[in-house]
């Protein structure tokens, strides 16, 4: 590992870890000045666009001329901490690089909303956006999915939830969590030295929080009959204890004749791509690439 990464994560791992979602809520909203520094200027932003009484979105309109295809992004940090402005630089980086429009959307988090509203507001999303994105000058019939961690995941369920009643051009998952069950039981096969960015026991006060029920192909995705998934790509660190997931998904995809690509980077953590590093640039390129040719 590169000297700068190892003083990286090891001065992650120094940090306090939280106790409860609300100190990982205010952790998050503190390192989110830091994540977010130097993000690309888009064409336009619309803030809190209503989705119904209870979901908003954040939009973001490339620079350029529409129509242009359009991104549903669901944002990470484990069904329970997170917002569009947590991921205020990622999805920027999204839509420039993609020329996208981007549907950042702000659903209701665990524990005060848990398993299933999560999901719920994610699809009552898709459905608005393939409805009204063309005020944005979004083109509904290019309508790709994507989130990371979390976003991932619901994402995937949202994919099969919406099977024949709305058309997803493809699938942009970065480090979901796809098999819930599986997710915690290889937590150690995967970091055994412990992820910095997604300790053991932040994890799990997250999945208690979202789903006890873990095993529901809802909560996850993975155990779904996947066989009309759209074209996929996975972008996932090797270190990452979710990275098990991204692996079984892609090949079962490939299993089912499925269009997907995985794409691992070397002793990268959980949600590496929110970090100023040149592997983060290079996966938000591939992702943009991947989407510019599918969508």
């Amino acid at each position: 590992m590169r000297p700068e990464l190892e003083a990286l994560f090891n001065l992650l791992r120094a940090a306090p870890r939280a106790t409860s979602i609300a100190e990982a809520r205010d952790q998050l909203d503190k390192f989110s000045v830091f994540i977010n520094a130097n993000a690309p200027q888009v064409g336009r932003v619309e803030s809190g666009v209503r989705i119904n009484a209870d979901v908003s979105a954040e939009i973001l309109v490339p620079p350029g001329t529409p129509p242009f295809p359009t991104l549903l992004y669901l944002h990470g940090g484990g069904w329970s901490i997170g917002s569009p402005a947590s991921h205020a630089k990622l999805t920027r980086q999204l839509c420039v690089g993609a020329g996208t429009v981007v549907v950042s959307v702000d659903y209701r988090l665990a524990p005060e909303h848990p398993f299933p509203t999560p999901l719920e507001d994610c699809v009552a999303a898709a459905r608005w956006t393939r409805a009204n994105v063309a005020r944005y000058g979004g083109d509904p019939t290019r309508l790709a999915i994507g989130g990371d961690s979390a976003g991932g995941n619901l994402s995937a369920a949202v994919i099969n939830e919406l099977r024949g009643a709305v058309e997803f051009s493809a699938a942009l998952l970065l480090y979901g969590a796809f098999d819930m069950v599986a997710s915690r039981r290889d937590y150690d096969r995967y970091a055994p030295e412990e992820d910095p960015v997604l300790p053991k026991s932040l994890m799990d006060l997250m999945m208690q929080a979202y789903s006890p029920v873990s095993d529901d192909q809802r909560a996850s995705p993975i155990r779904a009959d996947l066989s009309h998934f759209p074209p996929s790509c996975l972008l996932v660190g090797s270190i990452d204890p979710l990275v098990g997931d991204s692996r079984a998904l892609h090949a079962l995809l490939q299993r089912l004749g499925r269009q997907s690509e995985l794409h691992e980077y070397t002793d990268m953590p959980h949600a590496f791509m929110q970090l100023d590093l040149p592997e983060a640039h290079a996966a938000i390129e591939t992702g943009c690439t991947f989407l510019r040719r599918t969508v």
